[in-house]
């Protein structure tokens, strides 16, 4: 049996505890947040969210890349955020691999040249936070009145550390 076979099987339970809620389309707390794709970083219940309360927007890394930009524009233009929340985590896979080594990598697994493509690693996981933060302040795409916070989640603790 496949995965998803296996998560077909579990969205039956999930079913008969979720009922109808007939949740609003706008996020309950109006905020939104940009974090990364990690299995171990489960966001909701580290952050006291229920269903519905905020857009959850995750990429590999969790960096403010043009498409999470565009997704940003969405939510606060057309959903009400007003708040946006940059949260990274310690032991990232960014922090594990360069471009360029990156870049050889994928042609010699999938001959594929992926030009100068930046796939946005990094070493310092609060410098990352502080260069995302700084991307969105600088965006005029996100307006001057939107609050920005960033922060780091510890994958070994769960605890959450503010980045000034």
């Amino acid at each position: 049996m496949s995965y998803f076979e296996n998560f077909l099987k579990a969205n039956q339970a999930y079913v008969e505890l979720h009922g109808d809620l007939h949740l609003p389309i706008k996020p309950k707390t109006q905020v939104a947040i940009v974090t990364c794709m990690d299995s171990r970083l489960h966001v909701a219940p580290a952050l006291g969210l229920a269903l519905g309360d905020a857009h959850i927007l995750r990429n590999a890394g969790g960096r403010v890349t043009e498409d999470m930009i565009r997704s940003l524009v969405i939510s606060q233009q057309q959903m009400g955020t007003r708040e946006i929340v940059v949260l990274h985590h310690t032991d990232c896979g960014a922090q594990t691999f360069e471009n360029e080594g990156f870049r050889q990598h994928l042609k010699k697994e999938l001959g594929v040249d992926v030009g100068d493509q930046d796939f946005l690693p990094f070493q310092d996981i609060y410098d990352s936070v502080r260069e995302d933060v700084a991307l969105l302040k600088a965006s005029p795409l996100i307006p001057d009145d939107v609050v920005i916070s960033g922060a780091v989640y510890d994958v070994d603790t769960g605890l959450i550390l503010e980045v000034g």
